[in-house]
């Protein structure tokens, strides 16, 4: 079993950047696939980014070279660094975790990018 808690949501003009957090409750070097998801209102939730264990990424679309997907497994942490956010980037953003068995998901944190 693992928790997983998001922080580093907010409020921010776009253009500007926020740097998201999700702390798992034990050490995730055991686990393969972890990513970042985001719900925006009246929406599906839809894939950001997400990070295998080797390093190895892979980013939606309409977030590639903007955002940044890394772990920290000394840390228990993965990160998603968001730079150049846009409005349409509003959403909950929620982490994940998989691993050969089960399916995590944190609750959630607040992205506003104001226009």
């Amino acid at each position: 079993q693992v928790q997983l808690v998001e922080s580093g949501g907010g409020l921010v003009q776009a253009g500007g950047s926020l740097r998201l957090s999700c702390a798992a409750s034990r050490s995730i070097f055991s686990i393969n696939y972890m990513g970042w998801y985001r719900q925006a209102p009246g929406k599906q939730r839809d894939v950001v980014a997400y990070i295998f264990s080797g390093g190895s990424t892979n980013y939606a679309d309409s977030v590639k070279g903007r955002f940044t997907i890394s772990r920290d497994n000394a840390k228990n942490t993965v990160y998603l660094q968001m730079n150049s956010l846009k409005p349409e980037d509003t959403a909950v953003y929620y982490c994940n975790a998989r691993d050969s068995v089960h399916d995590y998901w944190g609750r959630g944190t607040q992205v506003t990018v104001s226009s």
